[in-house]
């Protein structure tokens, strides 16, 4: 199978549950960060729930969950332009003191070309995971 992929990382002292608690209520439509997409989910969220996203700026697209396993890992993914765009959102509690948590952000592309237009599309898709991961720490951190 061609495809292409990326993915970012990063940790926050909060905990897993808080941090999955403010991802849910970002893709069930109660929560939309700054500069982040915007969700309506065709029901409670779970796999097989279809979102409608709309991207900043731009027209909807239909999402379905494929994994959701909470406080764990979510994914979703979207048909496009004969391309299969796999988002998974794995959450890590950490042991020891420091505790907290990392969470990885990771996209895939699938289907003909991918290895030919995921290096374009997908750095556009991707290029704000670091900040909307940041705004996701904040939007949780002011939960507390």
């Amino acid at each position: 199978m061609i495809m292409w992929s990326t993915e970012h990382r990063d940790h926050s002292p909060l905990d897993r549950k808080l941090l999955w608690a403010t991802f849910t209520d970002i893709h069930a439509g109660r929560l939309t960060l700054p500069g982040g997409d915007r969700f309506e989910a065709d029901g409670p969220l779970g796999v097989g729930t279809r979102l409608a996203v709309t991207p900043s700026g731009q027209e909807t697209m239909t999402s379905t969950i494929t994994e959701f396993e909470p406080s764990r890992r979510y994914a979703d993914v979207t048909e496009f332009d004969g391309l299969t765009l796999t988002f998974s959102h794995d959450f890590v509690e950490e042991p020891g003191p420091a505790g907290g948590t990392t969470l990885t952000h990771r996209l895939v592309i699938d289907g003909p070309g991918a290895d030919r237009i995921g290096p374009e599309l997908g750095s556009q898709i991707s290029a704000d995971f670091p900040e909307q991961m940041r705004q996701l720490f904040v939007a949780a951190g002011n939960r507390r």
